[in-house]
């Protein structure tokens, strides 16, 4: 089972987590952030580790976006999820939880 929350706070604003069905089919992607929504969808056909990979991917997208980042780029965001999921999922880190 994936450790995926169902919403996440970034700089005040909470995105909704959701997993959707057909994004990979319908349109080509396993995730994406909405930002006016505030809203992070992933495709619900993923392996739960891959959907964790993907969940760190648009929560980056959304940390970039919510600090003011509005032109991201893809390869800096897919090198830093990669990294920073593997740095979280090796480290079990839970510093701030209660």
């Amino acid at each position: 089972m994936s450790n995926i929350p169902e919403r996440v706070k970034v700089a005040g604003v909470t995105y909704e987590v959701k997993q959707v069905s057909n994004l990979l089919l319908n349109y080509d992607l396993l995730g994406q952030a909405h930002y006016l929504n505030s809203e992070i969808q992933i495709d619900s056909s993923l392996s739960d580790e891959r959907k964790e990979q993907i969940f760190v991917h648009e929560l980056l997208h959304a940390i970039f976006k919510e600090s003011g980042y509005d032109e991201q780029d893809e390869d800096t965001i897919n090198r830093l999820a990669i990294t920073l999921h593997q740095v979280l999922k090796d480290n079990d880190l839970k510093i701030y939880k209660e």
